[in-house]
């Protein structure tokens, strides 16, 4: 979590070590003696804790390096380009990711320890949106003569498909609704995600040669026996759009209890316009503050024609709305109900808080007990009650019982999927198994990614696709599929930086020169390792009083107030520029890789550690190490502020 506020004013210093620190820890570290330790400067590479924590796998450190310009693009590339494409090597929707990914990785970040975590989120927006402004493309690999059928149009299919045009492979896209995206475009409304910001990214990736089969159901309008035989790999990324009902007295049949993802499907495909006056809605996730959001801006009609009631406009699929109705739309009662506290619900600490101001009334601690319907069978009011929560389970609160009136009760309880015609793959629960390389067991050729597998974030599915796609290429070149890394995300590359930088290791002659060392060869990576796909380097071994207390750049919301919310639907996140972006770059502390402070050099009392030659220099080979020189003192690894340098070299 962020630091809170109080922690960040303080004025905080830092020490490596205390005073009457003479005595190691650990009885390994008594070696590290002196220059008797024998033990030389290896640089070391790993996995900073953003990373780890990101479900796409974004290689993040590399990205924000690239917009601060100390990584350097690979020549006739501007850095926005070659931000561009390091950031979707992972995750091709940097422009939507950035506006709404509630981001672990911020969670997960080193500066929290410092002050407040880097704003990774707003630098992967302008990444993202400047990409869009300058009509920055993908392309496809050379063409291997595969095809693969992706069942489902949503962020997995989509990014599946642009991982397997990477690589060379066709595809085609099967996708039930009339439009591309999935929750993206059904789920969430376009005041937090841009249509044309939307319709873009989803172009660049069918622009890379998709085919796409839009509005056909797999299943229904295509045998999957067909697919198994036209097709060389398939990937289920069917998504989960159907909602839960309460599971509570009332519900079933009652015409105006809705679901949640079935609401806000209705409003993001223009056919609804207004809601009710009253509008209760039980969750306390993401998706019920969309929900609640959504019907505080659009408002209620005082008499409207029980035609036209939004239910039907949501249960139906095809009932609209007139645009007029719009017009003499009024403010909408609107109440949110969640089983946890606020401190502890599901949606993110700002959305909650955005909701409060536009004029919900959220009562945390309560569950639903009973819908309460009128003579005509429809809901007039839902029955609730205090709880106490045992792990997930609500535990009623005895006396606490009250009504809230209601004209239209939403379940945001969470989702489902919809496998009628596909039985053969539903694990019982309306969902499809996946084993650790997204394969369907029992079923070789069938793959699968996204919230099919269990209902997660965005940028879960995209993660999953990622990997899945590996898997799909693995198989279709008949090699066997090996052990997933420990932390299996996208890394930085040495060796391709290296050749990107024309400086990669000469041809190895084993019957020249003198072999028993390579310190000074050119043929070799010498003084490095990396272990990044094996551990995530903690902020205990970074030199901390290396940062200096910096305010995040934060993007200013255009959240409107009670008063304002009916009909407000601009865009909520205005975007930092480029100077605030590049600011906010900087605050990142590049953990687990160098970042060119020059602490190393300028302390090491022997001056064995250097600058390489700026025509050799690049990320990752910035110092070097004379160990002729060098008495292993230790001094450049505790002046080290990235835990790049450990002392290791001559066990």
């Amino acid at each position: 979590m962020a630091t809170p506020s109080e922690e960040m004013n303080k004025d905080i210093t830092w020490r490596r070590f205390e005073d009457g620190d003479a005595a190691y820890d650990d009885w390994t570290d008594k070696i590290f003696m002196e220059d008797t330790s024998y033990k030389c400067p290896t640089y070391i590479q790993r996995t900073p804790p953003c990373q780890g924590s990101c479900p796409s796998g974004h290689d993040i450190r590399s990205w924000l390096a690239i917009v601060r310009e100390e990584e350097k693009p690979e020549e006739g590339m501007e850095w926005k380009e070659y931000a561009f494409r390091r950031a979707t090597s992972s995750n091709p929707f940097p422009s939507m990711m950035g506006r709404v990914c509630p981001a672990p990785c911020q969670d997960g970040c080193n500066r929290n320890e410092v002050e407040d975590f880097v704003g990774i989120n707003s630098v992967e927006q302008y990444i993202g949106d400047s990409a869009i402004e300058a009509g920055f493309k993908f392309e496809a690999g050379a063409d291997t003569g595969k095809k693969v059928a992706v069942i489902g149009g949503g962020p997995a299919g989509l990014a599946a498909a642009f991982q397997l045009r990477s690589k060379g492979h066709g595809v085609t896209l099967f996708e039930e609704n009339e439009g591309l995206g999935g929750m993206m475009r059904y789920g969430i409304p376009g005041y937090r995600i841009p249509r044309e910001r939307l319709d873009a990214e989803i172009q660049r990736i069918v622009d890379m040669g998709v085919e796409v089969r839009n509005k056909t159901r797999v299943g229904r309008d295509v045998a999957v026996a067909d697919l198994e035989k036209d097709y060389d790999a398939i990937l289920w990324a069917l998504g989960c759009q159907s909602g839960r009902g309460l599971p509570i007295p009332g519900w079933d049949d009652t015409p105006n209890c809705v679901s949640g993802v079935a609401f806000l499907k209705a409003f993001n495909e223009g056919r609804m316009k207004v809601t009710a006056d009253k509008v209760v809605c039980i969750g306390g996730g993401d998706t019920s503050i969309d929900v609640v959001s959504v019907a505080r801006r659009l408002g209620h009609i005082k008499h409207i024609n029980p035609t036209d009631r939004p239910e039907l406009v949501v249960r139906d699929g095809f009932v609209v709305h007139d645009a007029a109705n719009a017009a003499a739309a009024q403010g909408s009662e609107v109440t949110l109900t969640s089983l946890f506290p606020k401190e502890q619900m599901m949606a993110a600490e700002h959305e909650v808080s955005d909701a409060t101001t536009e004029g919900v009334t959220i009562l945390d601690g309560m569950m639903p007990l009973e819908v309460i319907k009128g003579e005509d069978g429809r809901a007039t009011a839902l029955k609730i009650c205090a709880c106490t929560m045992d792990g997930m389970r609500p535990i009623p609160v005895e006396g606490t019982e009250r009504v809230i009136e209601a004209d239209l009760i939403v379940s945001a309880i969470g989702q489902g999927g919809d496998l009628e015609g596909l039985e053969d793959f539903d694990n019982g629960r309306g969902l499809i198994d996946a084993d650790k390389s997204y394969q369907v067991p029992g079923k070789p050729g069938h793959f699968v990614a996204g919230d099919i597998i269990r209902p997660h974030l965005l940028t879960t599915a995209i993660g999953q696709a990622r990997v899945a796609v590996e898997s799909i290429d693995t198989y279709m070149k008949h090699e066997e599929l090996g052990k997933r890394p420990k932390v299996d995300v996208n890394h930085f590359s040495l060796m391709s930086k290296l050749k990107e930088a024309h400086l990669e290791p000469e041809h190895f002659d084993s019957t020249k020169g003198d072999l028993r060392g390579t310190n000074s060869a050119k043929y070799a990576v010498h003084n490095f390792e990396d272990r990044s796909k094996q551990e995530i380097i903690p902020a205990d071994e970074l030199f901390l009083g290396h940062f200096t207390p910096t305010p995040r750049n934060i993007r200013s919301e255009d959240v409107p107030s009670s008063d304002e919310v009916l009909g407000h639907f601009h865009e909520r996140l205005i975007a930092l520029n480029e100077e605030q972006v590049q600011a906010e770059a900087k605050r990142c502390m590049s953990c687990g890789m160098c970042f060119e402070c020059d602490n190393c050099v300028v302390f090491c009392p022997q001056d064995a550690v250097f600058r390489v030659k700026k025509n050799e220099s690049t990320t990752g080979r910035y110092v070097d190490t004379d160990y002729s020189k060098c008495i292993g003192c230790h001094v450049c690894s505790d002046v080290c502020p990235t835990g790049y340098i450990q002392m290791g070299l001559g066990e």
